[in-house]
């Protein structure tokens, strides 16, 4: 096991040490003080779309015990706190009135970190696009973009002046193409136009949310969150380097090329370029705002094949077996090396700026034992990955803070409850947190650091 203290001296007195959460994971009260529907409360209620029909209804209660698990952040002594705002609580049709109460909710948020010197990252889209938006298509729509220039602007103009950094999108390739390709999240599509207008017009929702941003806060570090794939080809053959290639466009290159290079991959607008969506003048000029920072979500790696079927559709390929035979109870493949690898990759592709590892944690389902959780396999994860971390930083990488996932078990999507990331183990039946042995470590981690938020 790595020792918290030896690791904990290999990061910068100014890098961050924080815990992540998103909302409608964690808030629950989704009926309360004026929210209305999102995207995932119907899909959540709809036969065989998540595990066992769990639904964000309570969740975790976060939204009445808002001062508890502040605390509770508190007590494991980091720094920072990345958490999502609900844009149905903001603008609960999507567009239209806006409430009040919703605004007021994430000031005592804001405010309570601000009281217990914990920093706020905020993120503005976490997937919980309001229902209503439906109407007009959603993602697919264009309209949408704008609906979402709006929201931000509301969202800053209240919040801005106590915030440390914003991030615009969460993983929009999850957004994008698990939503609306292959169906497993909100709202279920499983469509390559549909896909290709929900990318198009969530790049084009990102530039316009950083310039209301910008609008609002020009102080404000402003970024987006990207859960980029380490692509490996599956063997060393032409074929597969070359699928590998491709993937990295599809996967990749469709966020990181508009935004930090003003246009698609050419790959991929060879292959599917005549089925996107009108590319109107300034839309790429929009996307590629510059950002003051960039956050990556790692997990797993990806492992790709050539798919030679006749008539199979760009990408044009298959997964290939994992490399490591070590899984999560998720059944992802555990590889710490191509964390490492990755951000090399993107950063020899890309001019990109700082990076935070805004999520990065594993999933494993050990329970409450006589008070405690003896995750072990979830603890030497993290610190296998902050190792990987560390290691960048020693090569010159401008890796700024790390952000375990999750400060606590959650709904995890179509999973449902069934899946558990958190540092600290929640019981839904009581609501009853308890710190795991990661949680702990992780304690002794932030608080040995020179530069930590010590209690």
């Amino acid at each position: 096991m790595i020792e918290a203290k030896t690791l904990a001296r290999r990061f910068p007195g100014d890098f961050v040490f924080g815990v992540a959460t998103a909302s409608f994971q964690i808030e629950g009260a989704t009926k309360m003080d004026g929210r209305k529907p999102s995207i995932w409360d119907a899909f959540s209620n709809m036969p065989g779309r998540v595990f066992g029909r769990h639904n964000g209804d309570i969740a975790c209660d976060h939204y009445n015990r808002l001062d508890e698990d502040l605390d509770l952040i508190k007590s494991l002594g980091v720094e920072a706190y990345r958490f999502s705002i609900a844009w149905p609580r903001i603008i609960p049709e999507g567009v239209g009135p806006i409430n009040e109460k919703g605004l007021d909710f994430y000031d005592r948020l804001v405010d309570g970190l601000k009281a217990r010197d914990i920093k706020a990252f905020a993120t503005l889209y976490h997937w919980d696009l309001p229902l209503a938006l439906m109407g007009d298509g959603g993602w697919t729509s264009r309209t949408t973009a704008y609906a979402f220039q709006r929201y931000a602007k509301t969202v800053i103009a209240r919040l801005g002046d106590r915030l440390d950094a914003v991030a615009t999108f969460n993983e929009p390739w999850c957004s994008v193409w698990l939503s609306h390709l292959y169906g497993i999240h909100a709202p279920g599509e499983r469509n390559m136009d549909a896909a290709l207008h929900a990318l198009h017009f969530t790049n084009l929702a990102h530039g316009l949310g950083v310039d209301a941003i910008r609008s609002e806060r020009p102080n404000l570090p402003a970024g987006i969150v990207i859960n980029a794939h380490s692509v490996y080809p599956g063997s060393d053959s032409d074929a597969d380097k070359a699928a590998a290639e491709r993937a990295f466009d599809f996967h990749n290159g469709v966020f990181f090329g508009p935004i930090f290079k003003g246009a698609y991959p050419e790959s991929f607008m060879s292959a599917l370029g005549h089925r996107m969506p009108e590319i109107e003048d300034g839309d790429m000029a929009t996307i590629s705002r510059p950002l003051d920072w960039w956050g990556l979500n790692y997990y797993t790696p990806m492992r790709v094949s050539d798919d030679a079927t006749p008539g199979t559709e760009y990408p044009a390929t298959v997964n290939a077996k994992p490399v490591s035979d070590v899984k999560t109870d998720i059944g992802w493949e555990v590889y710490a090396p191509a964390l490492g690898q990755l951000v090399e990759t993107l950063n020899a592709r890309y001019e990109l700026p700082d990076c935070y590892i805004t999520e990065n944690g594993a999933c494993y389902n050990m329970g409450v034992e006589n008070g405690a959780v003896d995750d072990q396999p979830r603890l030497d994860y993290i610190a296998e990955h902050l190792s990987v971390t560390a290691d960048l930083i020693a090569k010159g990488y401008p890796m700024r803070g790390y952000f375990a996932w999750s400060l606590m078990d959650n709904f995890e999507w179509a999973e449902g409850y069934r899946m558990r990331f958190g540092i600290v183990h929640v019981d839904y039946e009581t609501q009853v947190r308890t710190i795991k042995k990661s949680g702990h470590w992780y304690k002794a981690l932030a608080e040995e650091f020179p530069g930590g938020n010590h209690i």
